[in-house]
């Protein structure tokens, strides 16, 4: 069988049934994108090493448990799980900054009103509550390229070759949607920034 040219979709299904080369054939098809998208998260190339490995760690253990579902692609399913990784990391790390102590420390110039941390969260969830709210008022295509884009990470290449348009159309459409959605910002007197 010739790996390379079998679809993810087949190919976690023989890792499933416990093929390892189809496993082998997946991270060398994606590791570059998904190593360049955990980079551009976290800026760090050692850290976006141990994201990508544990990325695939977690993605083998749920083919193996048969928790995989293909209603997505793959990748986007991988991004995903890395993309919750990196977030996992920064939780970690800003629970786990210690404040320094130093012979002029100001008590006051350290604390942090955790109110005012709940209701930043609370603005901005909102915000996105809101923004997602409108997507739905753009057009089926504008909207589909939208999400593919901001929700997906996919680049303009992937979303013509998906959607089976030119880049140039894809192009447009993410124009105009973001257009659309100024004008419906407007309309709706949502603010976006909490000033």
């Amino acid at each position: 069988m010739l790996y390379s040219e079998v679809d993810d979709g087949q190919l976690v299904r023989l890792f499933a049934s416990g093929d390892e080369f189809a496993l082998e054939t997946l991270i060398r098809r994606h590791k570059d994108r998904l190593f360049l998208f955990i980079v551009s998260k976290v800026r760090d190339g050692q850290l976006a090493e141990d994201i990508f490995q544990d990325t695939f760690v977690k993605v083998i253990n749920t083919v193996k448990r048969k928790g995989y579902n293909e209603e997505g692609k793959f990748i986007q399913w991988v991004m995903r799980i890395a993309h919750n990784l990196v977030i996992d990391h920064f939780r970690r790390e800003k629970k786990q900054r210690k404040v320094q102590t130093k012979g002029d420390y100001n008590i006051l110039t350290n604390m942090t009103d955790d109110s005012l941390n709940a209701e930043n969260q609370m603005i901005k969830d909102q915000i996105e509550r809101d923004a997602v709210h409108l997507l739905e008022h753009l057009p089926e295509d504008q909207q589909m390229v939208l999400r593919m884009r901001i929700y997906d990470d996919m680049s303009f290449k992937e979303i013509a070759e998906q959607t089976g348009v030119s880049i140039n159309t894809a192009l447009g459409r993410m124009r105009y949607a973001l257009i659309n959605l100024r004008k419906l910002i407007e309309k709706h007197n949502i603010v976006l920034t909490k000033k």
